[in-house]
């Protein structure tokens, strides 16, 4: 990530700007206009010192830092942060949107004057010497008087040994001897006036009426502002830059705030490299990630991760082996994509896997749940176990099956105090309280028998797994796009929560099990919603197949950087089309969700597909593309290759044939997805929830608005590290309530 940093006033030179200037005459001319004075002639020349006023320098600064800005802003992507020091932070606000050009000479005009007119007094920069002790110096010499008039104040906090002093130039005299005595250095400053200080609070509000009568857009680029070392808020740019006046530049929390949310690179646009040598003390410091601290720790340390944070599985290996190698190497874990591959596909992947992170690595697997194939569900488990895999996702499942069960309780165990240990997780995705109470509870006795009996599983396992619940993690998979039954997070991520707890008491287990959430998870504040509604941690899915490593085609992946939160919609899910179960798909670009819908709708009206008219029949042979005989054909080869039993029973039963026959047009319109046949694009079947809509209005006007920058581990990143951002915030706010009881 990249910063871009706006210097203030003291980096002013005769000569600043001979690079820019005369790149925009137009812009000059409107400067000269609002100033009254030529802009040229003062930076290049400065024939009367007037830069050292503080009534030009300010104008002339902001001018000269701006055009640095459109003109980096024309050779380079935009930056993800902007911050600027004091008078630098105008700019930041200007290449953020919040305000034209000519306004902000217009405010920095007005506040070049104001504080020129300011009481007497001075600054002084101790180098050095460490905040702390520059404190303790302060208190050595002396308490201020009553009214505070003899104090000295913390102006600039500029590094960790770089403080800049304010306030009576008689005060500020009195400490030099005392700041060399300690070690370090004291520099008066030349200006004019003790800026950033208590003295300035007359000033502060005197610009602050003048702010009253402009009007500010909210940044597109989060800005830093100087008082709070956090971004703007929505809404308070007016309030901040009264407060800056008279408040200090914190500037070192502002670079350890950058450091923190991921910035590695920053440049200083503008005359002089003062914040360039400032923010390479800083970027020497491993700052700590908020993110980190979101969740359950506990999730962190059994899956081996920075962040409770999952890529969740995507079928036919949309969530490939590219996806999770690179969550793996950043510290993090994905989920391989299995669902709709034969077990030699699966089983390739698994030895990818295994060479790239090791046998039992950080990576998990897909299970799906075996409606009508439960020999391939078990034979799926038998590879995962034979490749030494900890963890799996299980999807779709309506109950607890033997399959899962097995692959739990595999090697679980008692520790040397006796406690029961499941050295395999399972983490279930679950979107019905139902479903979630099965995985949430023991394995049933009689299953449990059964698997003893046939060998799956030792009587000691077995008797672990009388101990423990089917699964440690339960994802609530609220709407998105996979087998949600549209549930809504509000709703089921606390019912979840609480049901889990009751669970918990009911079962005495020796650590509760971890609610997640999914499902929608696009922006930075909703990741935030779900770990205020108390998950454990939170796993995405279609924000992460418009990737690099997705295994999406590149045309799905424009589609899909094109989608808006209002470009998807449901339709029957293939796997359980006599169910009735929907699954979220793209609609904008594609007629897949209206035919698949008019297939379901078709089989709830008829018992066979001789039963449609001609005009039904008509439709249907013209979304496939040909006759429903060719395509009763090739699923009938393909079952007596595979499942004979099934091709029998539908032989006997024309409900079921025309069932199968429907289900064709899914996998049909998969696989024209996966090819990316331009001339089935109709037919696309694309699984994707409206968190695709909002992740491309976050990332708009970023470098990761081209998908071909939304590294799969980058976008973890940006969202826990925005979500931690956006709580702390929240949470800052929330704590600024005033008498009345409402926010600030």
């Amino acid at each position: 990530m990249r910063a871009w940093l706006f210097p203030g006033q003291g980096s002013q030179r005769r000569g600043m700007g001979a690079d820019v200037l005369d790149h925009r005459p137009d812009l000059l001319a409107e400067a000269g206009e609002i100033l009254g004075y030529d802009v040229r002639e003062l930076c290049l020349s400065d024939p009367d010192n007037r830069l050292r006023d503080t009534r030009y320098a300010q104008p002339a600064l902001f001018i000269v830092n701006a055009l640095h800005c459109l003109e980096r802003r024309e050779r380079e992507a935009e930056p993800d942060f902007l911050a600027g020091h004091s008078l630098g932070e105008y700019d930041a606000l200007f290449a953020a949107g919040c305000f034209d050009f000519a306004t902000g000479v217009r405010l920095v005009q007005r506040r070049g004057e104001l504080m020129a007119q300011a009481a007497a007094g001075g600054m002084l920069a101790v180098v050095g010497l460490a905040a702390d002790r520059v404190a303790a110096l302060l208190r050595e010499a002396g308490p201020d008087g009553a009214d505070g008039a003899e104090g000295v104040d913390v102006a600039n906090h500029n590094s960790d040994e770089q403080i800049v002093l304010s306030g009576p130039r008689e005060r500020l005299d009195a400490l030099v001897a005392p700041v060399r005595a300690a070690g370090g250095r004291a520099v008066p400053l030349n200006v004019s006036a003790p800026f950033h200080s208590r003295y300035m609070r007359d000033v502060a509000r005197e610009f602050g009426a003048f702010l009253d009568g402009f009007a500010f857009a909210a940044p597109r680029i989060p800005v830093v502002a100087n008082v709070t070392a956090r971004p703007y808020p929505a809404g308070e740019i007016a309030k901040l830059l009264r407060e800056q006046v008279a408040s200090p530049v914190r500037w070192w929390d502002t670079m350890l705030f950058l450091r923190s949310r991921g910035v590695g690179e920053a440049a200083e646009v503008g005359p002089g490299a003062v914040l360039s040598g400032l923010w390479r003390t800083a970027a020497a410091i491993t700052p700590p990630d908020p993110a980190a601290g979101l969740g359950s720790r506990g999730f962190r340390d059994d899956y081996g991760v920075r962040y409770a944070y999952a890529a969740g599985s995507m079928y036919q290996g949309i969530a490939s082996t590219a996806l999770v190698i690179r969550m793996a190497k950043a510290g993090l874990i994905g989920f391989f994509g299995a669902g709709g591959l034969r077990l030699d596909e699966i089983e390739d992947a698994l030895r990818e896997l295994s060479t790239a992170l090791g046998r039992g690595g950080r990576f998990g697997m897909n299970l799906l749940y075996g409606l009508d194939d439960g020999a391939r569900e078990d034979a799926t488990v038998g590879l995962y176990l034979d490749h030494g895999v900890r963890f799996v996702e299980a999807a779709g499942y309506t109950q607890v099956t033997a399959p899962v069960v097995r692959f739990r309780f595999s090697g679980a165990h008692r520790d040397a105090a006796g406690r029961p240990v499941a050295v395999r997780h399972v983490l279930a995705k679950v979107s019905r309280p139902e479903v979630a109470e099965a995985f949430l509870s023991p394995p049933a006795e009689p299953l449990l028998r059964k698997l003893v009996e046939a060998g799956r599983l030792t009587e000691d396992e077995g008797a672990v797994a009388r101990e423990l619940p089917v699964s440690g993690d339960l994802c609530v998979e609220s709407d998105s796009g996979g087998h949600t039954d549209a549930g809504v997070a509000l709703t089921l991520v606390p019912s979840i929560v609480r049901l889990r707890d009751r669970t918990a008491r009911q079962y005495g287990y020796p650590a509760p099990v971890r609610v997640g959430a999914a499902g929608g998870l696009g922006s930075p504040e909703a990741v935030a919603a779900a770990f205020v509604l108390g998950a454990d941690f939170v796993v995405t899915g279609s924000v992460n197949q418009c990737t690099p490593e997705s295994g999406a085609a590149a045309a799905v992946k424009d589609l899909l950087a094109g989608l808006d939160v209002a470009d998807t919609t449901y339709a029957p899910a293939g796997d359980m089309f006599e169910l009735g179960a929907r699954v979220q798909v793209v609609r904008r670009g594609t007629l897949f969700a209206a035919r698949a819908n008019k297939l379901y709708q078709l089989y709830r009206q008829y018992d066979a597909l001789e039963a449609l008219d001609a005009a039904e029949l008509a439709t249907v042979e013209r979304y496939f593309g040909r006759t429903v005989e060719e395509v009763w054909k090739e699923t009938a080869d393909y079952l007596a290759r595979t499942r004979p039993d099934e091709l029998a029973r539908a032989e006997r039963n024309p409900r079921q044939r025309m069932a199968l026959v429907f289900r064709w047009y899914f996998v049909h319109s998969t696989r024209m997805a996966a090819a990316a046949d331009g001339e089935q694009r109709a037919n696309y079947q694309i699984h994707c929830g409206p968190a695709m809509g909002a992740f491309n209005r976050f990332v708009a006007g970023t470098p990761l608005e081209d998908w071909r920058q939304r590294h799969v581990d980058v976008v973890a990143e940006r969202l826990m590290q925005g979500a931690a951002a956006w709580l702390e915030g929240f949470c800052a706010n929330v704590s600024s309530h005033d008498a009345a009881g409402t926010l600030r």
